[in-house]
């Protein structure tokens, strides 16, 4: 007893090993091994299970049946094409439809002003490259005065900073130990660049909002032209501005 199922221990069992493709029968490819013909076998018969029950539906299928679907499908060239059915909407709905859109667009070109307003207000209106389109005109009292004129001193920061329009700290400020490393070379160049992406930023905005207003536009124009007035067109649409059309006088009750 004990010998036999010392035997039957995976242990000491010998691994199940098939054979390869013998070397003088290389050129007919990979020898099949059982499971590769299970996995074969097994798809080769559910494909014919499936082509059993479609003839079968076929020979079962009354050629004189009416279904619904047979009003807006056809067949063509082989391929099943789908008709597609158009909503029925009056010109009311169409209305209200639009004037949704329009408020939509209006909404997110509000969205769009705000934050250009935000976006200016912490930019101060300044230029990427640092130079401010204004000016700066201080008065004097006598022309002895404008030829004795010193701009650092009257500013009170040194010479140094004169040409700056932004970040020009006083005397004072530049004795305090915090603020001095504020005006180091590399934090400079890093206010730089985010000046300069703060700005792009603002350029996109600007853009979008444009676009926005062409938008409704476009949108209420379209919302016009279904009032069944006389129209003439004036002006072509462009990318840039919607069509213009010249309306006949019509009074109202």
């Amino acid at each position: 007893m004990a010998a036999a199922f010392r035997k039957a221990q995976k242990s000491v069992q010998r691994d199940h090993r098939e054979r390869s493709q013998l070397g003088f029968r290389k050129q007919l490819g990979f020898l099949e091994k059982k499971k590769d013909y299970q996995i074969r076998a097994q798809n080769y018969h559910r494909k014919q299970n499936v082509l059993k029950a479609l003839r079968q539906k076929a020979l079962d299928k009354n050629p004189d049946e009416f279904y619904f679907r047979m009003t807006s499908n056809k067949l063509q060239d082989g391929v099943h094409i789908i008709k597609q059915t158009r909503d029925e909407v009056t010109e009311e709905q169409l209305k209200i439809m639009r004037t949704q859109d329009i408020k939509y667009v209006e909404t997110k070109r509000a969205m769009e002003a705000k934050k250009i307003e935000r976006l200016k207000s912490e930019l101060h209106f300044l230029d990427a490259d640092g130079k401010s389109p204004n000016k700066h005109i201080f008065f004097c009292k006598s022309k002895k005065e404008v030829k004795e004129f010193n701009l650092a001193k009257h500013l009170n920061t040194l010479p140094e900073l004169v040409g700056r329009v932004y970040n020009r700290p006083t005397i004072e400020t530049l004795r305090n130990e915090k603020i001095k490393g504020a005006t180091h070379p590399s934090a400079l160049k890093k206010l730089a660049r985010q000046r300069k992406h703060q700005y792009s930023l603002l350029k996109q905005h600007i853009e979008r909002e444009k676009k926005m207003f062409v938008v409704a536009q476009k949108i209420q124009t379209r919302k016009d032209l279904m009032d069944k007035t006389k129209k003439v067109k004036v002006k072509k649409e462009t990318v840039d501005s919607p069509a213009i059309y010249k309306f006949q006088f019509k009074r109202k009750r």
